[in-house]
């Protein structure tokens, strides 16, 4: 490709080509992989001027310099990653966002501290100069490549990610199709005429249980544009071993040998169901004409053993008795809109619990689970029930931790002396969780209903000006971002002076919306292992919960706190028999425990 093909202006780069394109990412300082990358490109016929890089050249592995070294006396069209952009300005990350205290800002600290010890000026001058943008003309097909999204450096885009954020990138892209990198995930999508394709990574394998890297290849032909994801073999080893020679984190270098991520939060619930998962090489031909639709998929859950591919759902035996939670009946004095277990003042599917069953479980727990530390109340509202005061007084006394959830109205301010005598003897075991749903009135009482907001708020400001334990509980509303959210109770908190930082996942405890008619992916066993070696948990795995529904001769014992009425998750009527495993087959057992992260739990 002569040099009069490509010119630079305004931060952009334009390749024509005829033949085909090879276009990869993420080398991510991974010199064994970038130097098979150039070699398979020879195998294929492929020169370096018609090889695009999306960027990220530098990042977690142990090579930095001889990567950039390699990827700059190549010739080879790169185009600015965020990893670059940070590198060459001197910033003290590498500008992924990551939320503060995560894993992967934990890690990424370490690989950009030694990735920035490694590059001398000449270095950061290239990658400061470097285009935001390639336009590739290809056999008369118009592609932008970019990093991350054409709106953002930085933006996180996934095969996932709805067709409208992607229209609108397309927009923004002014362009027939658009080659992105960043989430190193190979992926293809079309949305109406329009191609969004990433190549995946060569530096890090697709978190498929494999140590592979991936690239593409684009090729004209008379039909369309053939998009031909393919796999790149490696010395993996190698290049782990560089890793920690250099002293760099151990999970990133394991991460090249099992071909998993050492954390997943980061990816979307459908990424995320995909952990451990293979990939297969699947060309498309994109025509550029209108996307045809899909056909129906299969329902998600339909089968209570199996996932729609076929594999058996995840498992999930009982580790160790942490949690026992006392559901104290589902009466309460609110209705709130998408309850997660339909509690009305009407609805008493689960009777209130008496003192003498809450006695009988107790003192089995003794027994059975001698490792048992705390012990929750939920409801319904708990203060409804008038053994509850009673039976917190007994958990205390048993030696226990005690959590109790309410929504701190009426039911439970009338119990202000009893609670302030037991804060008085138990005050560092005693924890209260305040239902909040939002912090305006006009916002929490479109879900708990009118006059719902000053009362709840009232009871909070007594718990916390007496002292006790407080936490607020909130459902993070679909498609809100949870920086915005906390920053809004940030304000309420302090104007309430209640002593709670809401930036603190402690202190204001967000739970995924589980109103969503849309089904979450399903875990299949395989991915659930992987995904429990980067420390993902479930409540199943270390609480149960006891129900007395209406009518029945006993309470039972249930896997969630979530499943009071489900058969499939009742245990039978004594704690002895409820460690079987538990499997992952409804849907809130995906999007609340699985993808949201969440716990009904104190710790």
């Amino acid at each position: 490709m002569p040099d009069g093909d490509r010119f630079a202006l305004h931060a952009r780069m334009r390749v024509i080509a005829d033949a085909p394109v090879l276009v990869f990412g993420g080398c991510y300082s991974n010199l064994e992989a970038t130097r098979a990358l150039l070699a398979a490109a020879g195998e294929l016929g492929i020169p370096p001027a018609r090889m695009i890089c999306t960027g990220d050249v530098i990042a977690y592995g142990a090579h930095p310099a001889a990567t950039l070294d390699l990827i700059r006396s190549s010739g080879i069209a790169t185009v600015m990653g965020n990893c670059e952009e940070s590198l060459a300005a001197e910033a003290t990350d590498c500008g992924c966002g990551f939320a503060p205290g995560s894993p992967c800002e934990r890690l990424s600290a370490a690989w950009f501290t030694h990735a920035a010890q490694h590059l001398d000026a000449e270095a950061r001058g290239w990658m400061a100069a470097l285009p935001r943008q390639i336009d590739l003309l290809l056999a008369g097909w118009h592609f932008a490549i970019v990093h991350g999204a054409p709106s953002r450096i930085n933006r996180f885009v996934f095969a996932s990610t709805p067709a409208a954020a992607l229209a609108s990138e397309f927009a923004l892209a002014a362009a027939d199709a658009v080659i992105g990198g960043h989430c190193g995930l190979p992926f293809t999508r079309t949305v109406g005429h329009r191609l969004w394709h990433n190549a995946g990574a060569i530096g890090m394998p697709a978190n498929d249980a494999t140590p592979r890297g991936w690239f593409s290849l684009l090729v004209p032909t008379p039909e369309g544009i053939l998009v031909r994801p393919l796999p790149l073999a490696y010395d993996h080893h190698a290049a782990a071993s560089a890793m920690r020679a250099a002293h760099l984190p151990e999970e990133y270098a394991a991460a090249l040998e099992t071909g998993l991520w050492p954390s997943v939060d980061i990816l979307p619930p459908e990424e995320q169901s995909a952990t451990a998962r293979p990939l297969a090489p699947r060309s498309s031909l994109w025509p550029g004409a209108k996307e045809e639709p899909p056909p129906p998929a299969p329902a998600r859950f339909a089968d209570l053993s199996c996932t729609i591919e076929g594999t058996p759902h995840a498992s999930v035996a009982l580790a160790r008795l942490s949690t026992l939670w006392f559901n104290t009946g589902t009466l309460c004095n609110v209705a709130c809109t998408g309850c997660y277990i339909e509690s009305t003042p009407l609805n008493d599917r689960l009777a209130y619990l008496s003192r003498a069953s809450f006695d009988r479980f107790m003192a089995e727990a003794r027994t059975e689970y001698p490792e048992l530390e705390e012990i929750g109340f939920t409801g319904g509202e708990p203060f409804m029930n008038p053994a509850v005061p009673g039976m917190i007084e007994a958990a205390l006394d048993g030696g226990y931790r005690v959590l109790v959830l309410t929504n701190a109205m009426r039911p439970m301010q009338r119990h202000k002396p009893a609670l302030a005598h037991l804060l008085a003897r138990f005050r560092n075991r005693l924890a209260v969780r305040v239902s909040l749903d939002h912090f305006t009135r006009e916002g929490h009482e479109r879900i708990r209903g009118p006059r719902s907001f000053a009362p709840a708020l009232a009871g909070l400001a007594w718990l916390a000006r007496t002292g006790f334990s407080t936490k607020v509980a909130a459902r993070l509303p679909p498609g809100v971002e949870e920086k915005g959210f906390r920053d809004g109770f940030a304000l309420l908190f302090s104007a309430q002076e209640l002593g709670l930082d809401a930036h603190n996942p402690a202190h204001l405890v967000l739970f995924p919306d589980l109103a969503d008619a849309t089904l979450p992916p399903e875990v299949s066993e395989t991915c659930w292992q992987a995904l429990r070696r980067t420390g993902r948990d479930v409540m199943c795995a270390n609480s149960r919960m006891i129900v007395h529904r209406k009518g029945a001769p006993e309470p039972s014992v249930v896997a969630c706190t979530l499943q009071p009425y489900e058969s499939r998750f009742d245990l039978g009527p004594s704690l002895a028999a409820a460690a079987r495993p538990v499997r992952l087959n409804h849907p809130h057992c995906t999007r609340f425990c699985v993808f949201g992260a969440a716990s009904c739990t104190s710790r």
